[in-house]
């Protein structure tokens, strides 16, 4: 992914954010088989290898989990928006602009490894479902469903683990333009009809 550096995202808090805020990631690989991809709510655990690592699970039928590819790449794609060029105080000056796409977005890179043994999905399942549920006024657990239930479920699906090896984060919010440019940006996507528009004003700098 080209990174300007002014649109780099480099804070480890922001990023950690970003990936607990949007988990629903693409997640790549380039075996024999060709390149292949399937989007997986993930969940990153820090506590494992430098970078930390990323579990989710794939369905069994799945022919991405018989991949002989050893590294993988997920993608992760934050709010993003369109920008017009009439919400820049350039166009009234010079109208020396173009429209562009504000968005956040991750990519990270890791050792893969699939596993199919009972407690380890479980305790995958069980961890992505709190992590989703937090919040909520009466959040749902695994255990609520009944046992047998779950084993079924657990038999249809193959846990996915990711070593990271490298991430880059990219966060493209009119930080190339001035003041009164990005004021603009803020303003207009403010007063769209669009949730996500709303979201990405939010995050325009000042």
């Amino acid at each position: 992914m080209y990174v300007p550096p002014a649109f780099r995202l480099e804070d480890p808090a922001e990023i950690r954010a970003a990936l607990a805020s949007f988990p629903l990631a693409s997640f790549v690989t380039a075996g024999t088989e060709g390149l292949m991809a399937t989007p997986l709510p993930l969940f990153l655990d820090e506590s494992e290898g430098p970078h930390g690592t990323l579990y989710g699970h794939l369905a069994r039928a799945n022919p991405q989990q018989k991949t002989d590819a050893r590294e993988g790449m997920a993608i992760f794609m934050g709010p993003d928006a369109y920008v017009t060029p009439s919400w820049y105080e350039t166009k009234r000056e010079t109208g020396k602009v173009v429209p562009t796409w504000n968005y956040v977005a991750i990519h990270a890179w890791g050792e893969i490894a699939f596993f199919d043994d009972p407690a380890r999905l479980h305790d995958v399942v069980s961890r992505l479902t709190r992590r989703r549920e937090a919040g909520r006024a009466e959040p749902w657990e695994v255990a609520d469903a009944p046992e047998r239930f779950v084993a079924a479920q657990l038999r249809g699906i193959v846990g996915l683990r990711m070593t990271l090896t490298r991430m880059v984060a990219k966060s493209k919010m009119s930080q190339n333009r001035n003041a009164a440019d990005r004021s603009g940006v803020s303003r207009g996507l403010a007063e769209s009809g669009s949730e996500t528009d709303r979201s990405v004003a939010n995050l325009i700098p000042e």
